[in-house]
């Protein structure tokens, strides 16, 4: 399903752009990973990978780096050892916009092997 999400681009979002609501964000949450979580004021969604080690870790992350260079949407992030927490929000709106449902989207598609 994240695929579609996956094939989109980020769009620029001003201040004044509402967010989400949250019946809008469960619907886009339903076409992601089942692993993403809406946090519980629905501004943001978050979600956990866990890795066998620190290099498997910043490999991620590195990863994720590039994608979220490429569409100008950077995430919250929260690394250890042998995990990385991913929180997407979009500040300019106060709020979830769909870009941080494409950027998710993008990032489930990073081999975690």
């Amino acid at each position: 399903m994240s695929g579609t999400l996956a094939a989109r681009r980020c769009k620029p979002c001003e201040g004044g752009t509402p967010p989400l609501t949250p019946a809008e964000a469960g619907a886009l949450l339903a076409q992601i990973s089942g692993e993403w979580a809406l946090t519980g004021s629905a501004h943001a969604i978050e979600r956990r990978f866990a890795f066998r080690d620190f290099y498997r870790t910043m490999s991620f992350v590195n990863a994720l780096a590039h994608i979220a260079n490429i569409e100008d949407h950077h995430p919250d992030l929260e690394i250890g050892y042998n995990y990385c927490r991913v929180k997407f929000t979009t500040h300019a709106v106060k709020g979830l916009s769909e870009n941080d449902f494409v950027c998710a989207a993008k990032v489930d598609l990073i081999p975690l092997g």
